[in-house]
């Protein structure tokens, strides 16, 4: 699965070209319980999303980036809300290492943002965890 394609990591930790992106660390979400598993996309839009909506103070960033080991179907998305997995969403307990940065991108609009930022807050209100481990 990991032949030629592109894949993307959404985030705002500030990472170098070589640097290692590894479970273990606090998630960028929910609790920010130690993450288990790390995800990554084949699609540019996906990984806007996961540096919209990390947590901190930086700014998002897209890092291209590269498997060491297996990935899988990320099932927080392609078993609940997108079957066949259309966002082209995975995860991995491996390590991923970081081979360039995306510099420019667009953003999503401001009310599509607050739109998917207000649904984690109704989920996290009702005690839902945007993501399961």
């Amino acid at each position: 699965m990991t032949g030629s394609q592109t894949y993307y990591h959404g985030t705002k930790a500030d990472l170098k070209v070589g640097d290692l992106i590894e479970p273990g660390r606090a998630s960028n979400y929910g609790k920010r319980k130690p993450a288990v598993f790390i995800y990554l996309s084949a699609t540019l839009d996906a990984a806007i999303w996961g540096a919209e909506l990390a947590v901190g103070a930086g700014r998002g960033r897209i890092y291209i980036v590269e498997p060491t080991g297996s990935i899988e179907d990320d099932p927080n998305l392609t078993d609940k809300r997108f079957p066949g997995n259309p966002t082209k969403s995975y995860r991995s307990r491996e390590p991923f290492r970081v081979l360039g940065e995306v510099m420019e991108w667009q953003g999503h609009p401001p009310e599509r943002l607050k739109e998917m930022r207000d649904y984690l807050e109704d989920l996290k209100r009702r005690g839902i965890e945007a993501i399961e481990e």
